[in-house]
């Protein structure tokens, strides 16, 4: 009995060894840090190091390597030496560190391998060693020891069954770890503890010469250098280059790279933070070309590092909210250009439509980026089919044709392959090549909104008053359906992003649907399918499976609707309801009506639940079933309900009206004792569903009660020969027999009806209690017009209630005017665009310019409208006051004139194209801004008032001068 016992202490024991929070003990102890809520939250060796510093890392690491020393030493108790048990016990112990101790158990493994076999752990190390000095890869090396020491585990002891398939599940299971564990190693080494980077470095296998041909982490080695790696390993061109991390020694790179003037090296910036989709910083540090000897390029690398800390760079952070991280250093081959430029895959000036816009010159792309040499301008379109492509240009120059044309596929692939996020890029071709020199979100066309299901959802033109209650509501509940399914994959989602209004219309937030989208493990086209209608296809099992709990929670909701629906129905909603009906709203003061709002406004956040959970639950179950609509019944629905009873009344009505005018129905009606009991039944129609309006979702919109002309209309129609198929009593039997068979589906049908009427109705009653609210203000002379209040946004009427706010009181007519003038303006608006990109979308129908001797034409580069003073500024030397009334000409804009912008209302500039630095920063700013208008720091003069269009790219000149 003696092993047996043995087997059960060593499967009780070292779990429990494994699991024991060694290391965050020390941590704490010795750091008051809780490494659970710090970094990967891995209670790791590494962590220690990097979170506590140096000591606390050694004690961590003696601490685990006691762990597998006791678990190889606890089998000898009761196993002879060397045999399986004891690495079964180190499985064991493994298995507890990971699910109990939130760890990998890599120390522990490797010190009790020491101790179980020595000689097979001196021959993996010379090989490892051996491995990581010609391949310089941590990652390869884990992997491969992985492999190696059941290898030789197998060759040193062949006649050993067990001991090999101990080592082989050993093995696998540590690899099955290492895929599932977040590796403390790719942490930023610059946030490390000071006293231990050095460690770290060492525990990672940094080493100063990392490749672009290599999987690189945008948070070791900026987004830039990430990009690239990412975007050669696609196959496409990206110049050879090495990367230093911001705490990587230079000197071997240097030494080993021997730049000359045959083969000169091009030094960049990849700060991390760098080409994000939250910052550009386009031009903020430095470059350095024609790098041709090893102490020019340890002078170019110093150079690009310091810049970093530049002035105009640290403000140009502060002015983004950014955090300030480091300097990695990109190093490449330089191209021997003979065209290159930069291209947009999306116009960042329209912010709207297919067009691919190409700026392209002979020689260097730093001539474009410059902005102090005007490019030539193309704008191309792709058109893709399932088997070939073709590119429509337009634009001359000397860059040949189809060389652009080469430049706007390459944007149209790159952009699909970034999901559909428009991205800028930089490139060169060299007689032979086109080469992407860089490729990064266009940082102001982020995030995207698209129209595609908000359409459907919420239509229209929209109140101010509507939006601000629906947004939240919605908003809300999708956040809470997200958070079920992806659990903690769901930190650092802002879901009251989720939507917005353009134009007075909503759009969804298709880049943060992309992010969520992702993180579910759905495919990548899923956000395409919110931006260019794509087709979805099925996820993979692998991401099913990792979202297998949250999916199962959401699927026990789904289960579970009947029966919490019918539940608060009784409970809450007609309680609710009855309260409402009965209350006398006219005679009611604004705090009263205040309180019935918010009461009207708990039931709503629990009726949003079910008005998006329903419908969604019945159409997958229609989907799963394959039920046809025609083989459903709506006749819940309040909508259909009402059709069909005003149908039937309006069949009663023609047997009584033979003959009639249809302008005189209800007067006729009137006239004979089977007309008046139809309008009796008009009306009762009209008590049971006049809650409803023409959007049911839009409370500004008037009910059937207060405004029965439509429903009065729809009655003529149908009388006068509009009325369904005669058919539809046929149809409607064999929906029931179609019941029968799908009740499943049918019954979630019908629980969508009834939420829908309850909805319905508390939208209604919310409407009627604003209504009541404004024919207060209007008699206390608050508000001055009928539907004023609709003008109003909800926190604002809480204000004018609770607080009585008097700088609100003061400007309240100012406000509701101008947002009904904005409302009136969106709703003149025809073709609304499908997809806006950005957050400030430019008009979509913007009007063509007249040109007259009093207007300059430039190149539009920062969309927006301006008007104020001239200030002509030809250099940096003698920096005037500069306000929100200036708007700067200047020669050209390079990074340096960043600051200067932040302050202007506009710019104006000699040179230039959409994609030079100033234009950039000029857009990230908002701040309107016109490119190429030759000769403006001669013909425009200090104090002379211009109005600018960056839209357009024109210059409106004044003859008004004042005296500087």
């Amino acid at each position: 009995m003696f092993e047996p016992w043995g087997v059960l202490v060593i499967l009780i024991i070292c779990p429990l060894l494994g699991g024991l929070p060694l290391i965050a003990w020390i941590t704490y102890a010795l750091k008051r840090k809780q490494l659970s809520q710090l970094g990967t939250k891995n209670i790791s060796v590494s962590a220690a190091f990097y979170h506590g510093g140096k000591v606390v890392g050694i004690l961590a690491v003696l601490s685990e390597a006691l762990k597998g020393v006791a678990a190889v030493l606890l089998s000898r108790a009761f196993f002879p030496d060397g045999s399986s048990w004891e690495l079964i016990a180190l499985i064991a112990l493994v298995i507890g560190r990971y699910w109990i101790g939130r760890g990998a158990g890599t120390t522990n493994v490797v010190w009790g391998f020491v101790v179980h076999d020595p000689l097979v752990a001196i021959f993996v190390s010379f090989f490892a060693g051996i491995s990581f000095t010609i391949l310089q890869s941590r990652k390869v090396v884990k992997f491969g020891v992985l492999l190696l020491f059941p290898l030789f585990v197998t060759l040193l002891h062949l006649s050993d069954i067990p001991r090999m398939l101990a080592a082989v599940a050993l093995a696998a299971l540590m690899a099955w770890i290492y895929t599932r564990i977040p590796d403390d190693m790719n942490l930023p080494a610059q946030e490390a503890q000071t006293e231990s980077q050095a460690v770290l470095e060492f525990l990672r296998g940094d080493r100063t010469m990392v490749s672009l041909d290599e999987e690189l982490d945008a948070a070791i080695v900026g987004e830039k250098a990430a990009t690239l790696s990412q975007i050669k390993r696609w196959g496409y061109s990206v110049p050879k280059g090495w990367v230093l991390a911001p705490i990587d020694d230079p000197q071997g790179l240097t030494e080993f790279l021997q730049p000359s003037e045959l083969s000169p090296l091009v030094v960049r910036s990849s700060a991390i933070g760098e080409d994000s989709e939250n910052a550009s910083a386009a031009g903020q540090y430095e470059t350095v070309l024609n790098v041709t000897s090893p102490e020019a390029l340890q002078a170019a690398i110093a150079q690009v590092k310091t810049s970093y800390n530049h002035p105009s760079a640290i403000q140009y952070r502060r002015d983004r909210g950014l955090n300030d991280t480091a300097m990695a250093v990109l190093i490449q081959q330089q191209v021997q250009s003979v065209y290159s430029g930069v291209a947009f895959s999306r116009d960042p000036i329209t912010q709207q439509g297919d067009a691919i816009i190409i700026e392209a010159l002979p020689g260097s792309p730093m001539q474009v980026v410059s902005g102090k040499v005007t490019p030539e301008q193309y704008r191309a379109f792709v058109v893709e089919t399932e088997n070939s492509y073709s590119v429509q240009l337009e634009g001359e120059g000397r860059v040949p044709q189809s060389l652009i044309k080469q430049v706007a596929y390459l944007a149209y692939r790159l952009e699909k392959r970034y999901h559909g996020t428009p991205q800028d890029i930089e490139w060169s071709y060299d007689g032979q090549t086109l080469w992407v020199l860089q490729s990064r979100p266009i940082t102001t066309l982020l995030p995207m909104w698209t129209r595609k299901i908000a359409a459907e959802v919420i239509p229209g033109v929209i109140h101010p008053l509507t939006w601000s209650i629906n947004r939240p509501l919605t908003c809300g509940v999708w956040g809470e359906l997200f958070t079920l399914v992806l659990g903690d994959r769901a930190l650092g989602l802002d879901f009251a992003e989720t939507a917005t209004l353009h134009y007075s219309r909503a759009y969804f937030n298709a880049s943060l649907l992309g992010d969520i989208f992702l993180r579910m493990g759905l495919p990548p086209e899923s956000l395409e399918f919110l931006t260019r209608g794509a087709k979805l296809s099925k996820p993979s099992l692998q991401s099913t499976w990792e979202n297998l709990p949250g999916l199962g929670k959401l699927l026990k909701r789904e289960l579970s609707l009947e029966k919490d629906f019918k539940q608060d129905y009784h409970q809450r909603f007609i309680p609710g309801l009855s309260q409402l009906a009965q209350e006398d709203i006219d005679n009611l003061e604004p705090a009263k009506l205040l309180a019935r709002i918010d009461f009207i406004l708990e039931l709503l956040r629990h009726g949003t639940y079910y008005s998006i959970l329903a419908p969604l639950s019945a159409a997958l179950r229609q989907a799963i079933f394959r039920v046809k609509d025609s083989q459903i019944d709506n006749s819940v629905t309040p909508e259909v309900a009402a059709l069909r009873s005003l149908s039937a009344i309006a069949t009663d009505a023609k047997q009584v009206l033979q003959e009639f005018e249809p302008q005189q129905v209800f007067e006729q009606l009137k006239q004979t004792p089977e007309g008046e009991k139809i309008l009796e039944e008009f009306n009762e129609l009209l008590q049971d569903y006049g809650y409803l309006s023409e959007v049911g979702t839009d409370i500004s919109v008037p009910t059937w009660r207060e405004n029965p002309q439509m429903i009065k209309q729809m009655f003529v129609q149908l009388m006068q020969g509009n009325e369904p198929q005669a058919g539809a009593k046929d149809a409607i039997n064999s929906i029931f027999a179609v019941k029968r068979k799908r009740s499943f589906v049918q019954r979630r049908v019908d629980i969508k009806g009834r939420v829908t009427e309850v909805y319905s109705r508390l939208l209604a009653e919310l409407r009627w209690s604003f209504v009541a609210l404004e024919k207060v203000w209007l008699k206390s002379g608050l508000l001055r017009k009928t539907g004023d209040i609709f003008f109003v946004n909800f926190d604002e009427v809480r204000r004018l209630i609770v607080d009585e706010d008097a700088s609100l009181i003061e400007q309240l007519d100012e406000l509701v005017e101008f947002r009904r003038s904005q409302f009136v303006q969106d709703s003149e608006i025809i073709q609304i665009p499908f997809l806006v990109y950005g957050n400030t979308p430019p008009h979509p129908l913007a009007p063509s310019p007249l040109y007259s001797d009093q207007i300059l034409q430039g190149i539009g580069a920062s969309h927006g409208q301006a008007e104020g003073r001239v200030k002509v500024l030809r250099n940096l030397q003698d920096i005037p006051e500069i306000d929100r009334d200036t708007i700067l000409v200047v020669p050209y804009t390079d990074s340096g004139w960043a600051p200067l912008l932040l302050r202007a209302g506009g710019l104006i500039a000699e040179a230039g194209g959409r994609l030079s630095h100033g234009a950039i920063v000029a857009r990230e700013y908002g701040i309107p801004a016109v490119m190429d208008v030759r000769g403006a720091t001669w013909i425009l003069q200090d104090g002379q008032r211009v109005r600018i269009d960056g839209s357009r790219g024109i210059v409106e000149l004044s003859n008004d001068l004042r005296p500087e």
